[in-house]
């Protein structure tokens, strides 16, 4: 980590997080009243996993525009507390009223088994530092939004034509009741549609960047399940595009899913353990299943 001399020198902060504390202030006035002495510039970016990414993209756009010599960007995510059964009874009690075998929802149930916490933070300068240092080659971000509904939503209800009601229209009873503000995840969209989009920001990257498949040295894509490497291999298959899974890294079966700092996470735990060479690069590939997003960027190891 850096050193408080160090803190006192960075000049921008950037911050994702699927789930902050609150809804206001933004997280990165938070994580900076909590981090930081001095007054710096900030930006709080939102979203679902690819929200650490994003954070990463404009930490990155300010050195590369000269608004700023360094940046922290971080990715948090604090998800247990919001996945604790106390906070389902209401529902649970709701239910026994008017139906015979009350249960909670699938795509609200499962996800209590699927997500974990977890933070990670990077440091960002326009001078090359003497260790573990890495070059931002290009960071590119899509969405699919425009012909996707939502996914994966929180704070809202879905209808059957697909739009959601947000928790503004309902009564503080009828939130409790239904547990609108629980996380939710349409499982039949997620296996339908993510891997297809997955590997479309792929490809879009590789188009506009020119970057080829021997360029890349290492993957580490990140998934929500285990489930979804064969599903991604099958789909990179179909398109004839040669990124074989003993390139790939993934510690998702010893850290689990912890959204947005996954990819943060993941890197840092590859360097220690896999020490690339200088001229390795690295490519992070980030999906997010919220209204279907993905993220890609491609490192150089210096």
């Amino acid at each position: 980590g850096l050193s408080q001399e160090e803190l006192e020198k960075v000049k921008f902060l950037s911050c994702g997080t699927s789930m902050p504390d609150q809804l206001m202030p933004s997280h990165a006035s938070m994580v900076h009243g909590l981090a930081f002495d001095h007054p710096i510039e900030i930006a709080s970016l939102a979203g679902v996993c690819m929200s650490g990414l994003m954070a990463l993209k404009t930490a990155y756009m300010s050195i590369k525009s000269g608004n700023s010599s360094n940046a922290i960007c971080t990715a948090s995510e604090l998800i247990s507390p919001t996945m604790l059964s106390k906070f389902f009874n209401e529902e649970i009690s709701h239910r026994k009223l008017i139906e015979e075998k009350p249960y909670i929802a699938f795509e609200k149930d499962f996800l209590r088994f699927m997500l974990s916490d977890g933070a990670a933070a990077m440091y960002l300068s326009d001078k090359i530092e003497p260790e573990n240092s890495l070059r931002i080659e290009w960071i590119k971000t899509y969405s699919y939004a425009n012909i996707q509904p939502a996914c994966m939503y929180m704070w809202a209800e879905k209808e059957e034509n697909g739009n959601l009601l947000g928790w503004k229209t309902f009564a503080g009873k009828e939130m409790s009741e239904r547990s609108v503000w629980s996380l939710k995840q349409d499982v039949r969209q997620l296996n339908k549609y993510a891997m297809l989009h997955f590997v479309d920001a792929v490809e879009s990257s590789f188009e506009e960047t020119g970057t080829k498949c021997e360029d890349i040295t290492y993957v580490i894509p990140h998934v929500s399940s285990m489930y979804f490497y064969d599903l991604l291999v099958e789909e990179f298959n179909k398109r004839e595009i040669d990124l074989p899974t003993d390139k790939w890294f993934t510690n998702l079966t010893t850290v689990g899913n912890i959204g947005s700092a996954s990819p943060f996470v993941a890197l840092d735990e590859f360097i220690r353990t896999h020490q690339p060479k200088k001229g390795d690069t690295i490519l992070l590939i980030v999906p997010e299943s919220g209204r279907f997003s993905c993220g890609t960027a491609l490192l150089t190891v210096m």
